[in-house]
């Protein structure tokens, strides 16, 4: 067996992995990383950006029909298909392409990137499997070790995937499009890919156990949500839980609060309940860490209860967000470098791409009340906002929550056509401590659906000039 010896080893090339191993490489660390399958990790072979890259086609394609009718702007079409085999290899070339300059960028850096599966031996050492064709068992050994190995998804009791039910890294590369979908959960990853399918051309019924669609959401923020998903003709069923296909395995039994089933006919099933920390099958339970539930324990500088190990991103629970991972592992290279650092963010925004997007940083009204502060809130509809009226997307809005005593901005909400870039300037605020005045005396662009973020400050002191 072959023996590598490094200063920091990182287990897991994902957005929380790769970020660690640069900025140490940057810093002057020997730095080794170990990846099982591709460089960048869920998010960005199966996750975040080919998502994305298919919310972004199907959009195209539905407006595409819009404009075969009556189309307010003036524009017509005779007719409109879809190549789903060439959608998903051009999802697969912009996926190629990002996942190619990961590696470019650990390799200028110095980084070492190991192919292979990681097994922990002990609190300093792995043994790896590693892809090549015939290439030797590889042992590595590193004074620090980083656990960056992510989450996977949760299936469904009674419900395996395979056959026709799918998970949502399956949904993301079809050979065609179902005429029947249904899906199982209303969270952001269901109610995303349940639009998709929507928008290109499936029957779509969503099933959610809760009263109402994305749950860790607040209603009035989902209410448009709601009312879009109405609009698109997607079946909603609250209150209602999943049994389990029946006998035929071509329709899904459903039963609802009143314990009354039914069933659902299905050409595909979509499992999307959620993600849980990837912890099992790679000898983690070796190093005996302490865990909080599913995830690994970390204090506010990602160290686990063992020296020198480390872990970042999902696999520490929630928020399983990958800037959140990124943050993270940024952190970690720069305290093994010397430096003093602690993860101890204002706020950490979360978005929703639904048709419209949702995004939220920091406490929403609920939240703040529960923290025990006077808050102000105050909102601006975006049905007064110039920029979305010629974008014809006026459902919705952005809304401010600070405090009445000094008007400190504690947190921002959003829903609408476009508002995941306004993310960037709420989380801004809130890390520089922006008060009310603050943000309603800085000039922004007009049109923009930034003027919103404007006029919610002014309408929360008072004054706003468009309402």
């Amino acid at each position: 067996m072959n023996i590598h010896h490094t200063t920091l080893l990182v287990i897991g090339g994902g957005p929380g992995g790769y970020i660690t191993a640069i900025r140490a490489a940057q810093l002057g660390i020997a730095t080794t990383l170990v990846e099982g399958e591709q460089l960048g990790g869920t998010c960005l072979n199966v996750g975040c950006i080919p998502s994305k890259a298919m919310i972004h086609a199907a959009e195209a394609f539905h407006q595409a029909h819009h404009f075969m009718g009556d189309s307010t702007l003036g524009i017509h079409v005779e007719s409109a298909r879809i190549d789903i085999a060439q959608t998903v290899r051009w999802k697969d070339g912009i996926v190629a392409r990002l996942t190619g300059g990961v590696g470019a960028l650990l390799k200028k850096h110095g980084v070492k990137v190991v192919k292979g599966w990681a097994t922990m031996v002990d609190g300093k050492t792995v043994d790896v499997a590693q892809s090549k064709p015939d290439a030797k068992p590889l042992r590595i050994q590193g004074e620090h070790i980083v656990l960056a190995t992510g989450s996977v998804e949760l299936g469904l009791p009674g419900m395996p995937f395979g056959g026709r039910v799918i998970s949502s890294t399956q949904a993301l590369s079809p050979d065609s499009i179902p005429k029947k979908l249904v899906v199982v959960g209303g969270g952001y990853i269901g109610l995303e890919l349940g639009l998709v399918y929507r928008k290109l051309g499936s029957d779509v019924t969503v099933v959610e156990a809760q009263d109402r669609i994305l749950p860790l959401y607040d209603e009035e923020l989902t209410k448009p949500v709601a009312a879009s998903l109405r609009k698109l003709g997607v079946q909603v069923l609250l209150g209602s839980k999943v049994q389990g296909l029946n006998t035929a395995g071509d329709a899904v039994r459903v039963q609802d609060a009143a314990s009354r089933e039914s069933e659902l006919a299905a050409d595909q099933v979509l499992v999307a309940i959620g993600r849980v920390p990837h912890t099992h099958g790679w000898g983690l339970e070796k190093l005996m860490l302490a865990m909080q539930g599913r995830a690994i324990k970390v204090d506010d500088q990602c160290r686990t209860s063992m020296r020198n190990v480390w872990a970042i991103g999902d696999l520490t629970g929630e928020p399983m967000l990958a800037h959140r991972a990124m943050a993270q592992g940024e952190m970690v290279a720069e305290i093994i470098s010397g430096k003093r650092r602690h993860f101890a963010p204002a706020a950490i925004a979360a978005v929703c791409f639904t048709d419209p997007e949702v995004v939220v940083a920091g406490l929403a009204p609920t939240d703040a009340a529960k923290a025990g502060l006077d808050c102000i809130t105050a909102q601006f509809p975006f049905a007064a906002n110039g920029r979305a009226m010629t974008l014809e997307s006026t459902d919705g809005f952005v809304r401010v929550v600070a405090r009445r005593d000094n008007h400190r901005i504690v947190g921002w909400q959003a829903v609408g056509a476009g508002v995941s870039e306004l993310s960037t300037a709420f989380s801004h605020s809130l890390e520089m401590g922006a008060t009310l005045e603050d943000v309603a005396g800085t000039i922004h662009a007009h049109p923009t659906l930034g003027e919103a973020v404007q006029e919610a400050a002014m309408r929360a002191l008072g004054h706003a000039l468009h309402i």
